[in-house]
């Protein structure tokens, strides 16, 4: 059974022109910062108090497999002890067990199982997964941080959405390294789109 008080957050940074990665993957561009003297800070304990009311991750194999390579560089697993699932048809390594693989139709694994599990989802990338939620009217907010960059060419935040996704403005943040974080609400009706299970 669905669960009517669980939300589906679409989250990622981009660039201003709207790419989550360059062609080959790579995100070096996200430590790119400004100085906004009219922007507000980002407090360490707001951000942990965010994370904390995230239940599960879901994300594709090429945002894990970034996810790794961070990790691998020394800089931590992303996601804590979280559960994250991974949506993917190749085989992938499993380096923690809060991580676990699916395969399958996502609309019946977003209202079926996550939706019955968990009441905050976020969907942490990539662009055809985001693109993928919206489509099939699997998500409820999206969460658009913008950095102060212009990397001209690579992953669209969200590819091919093959027709418009009607936003509500609801928060708009600017902060001090010129990073614009916006939060819209999906207009529509969500409860529409969900299949029975």
């Amino acid at each position: 059974m669905t669960n009517t008080d669980s939300r589906v957050t679409i989250h990622m940074a981009a660039s201003l022109d709207g790419f989550i990665a360059r062609t080959d993957g790579r995100v070096d561009w996200l430590e790119t910062a400004d100085d906004f003297a009219g922007g507000d800070t980002m407090d360490a304990g707001e951000v942990a108090a965010l994370l904390k009311t995230i239940d599960c991750y879901v994300m594709g194999s090429r945002t894990y497999e970034t996810a790794l390579r961070f990790e691998a560089q020394g800089f931590g697993w992303a996601y804590g002890d979280t559960p994250t699932f991974v949506l993917t048809s190749r085989a992938l390594p499993r380096t923690r067990g809060t991580v676990e693989f699916h395969a399958g139709d996502l609309a019946q694994f977003v209202n079926g199982r996550l939706r019955a599990s968990y009441r905050n989802i976020w969907c942490a990338g990539g662009g055809t997964l985001a693109a993928e939620c919206l489509r099939r009217g699997l998500a409820d907010e999206v969460r658009y941080s913008i950095l102060p960059v212009l990397i001209g060419d690579g992953i669209r935040f969200f590819e091919h959405l093959g027709a418009d996704v009607a936003l509500h403005l609801v928060e708009v943040k600017a902060y001090q390294s010129g990073m614009v974080a916006l939060r819209y609400e999906v207009r529509g009706d969500r409860a529409a789109h969900i299949s029975p299970t």
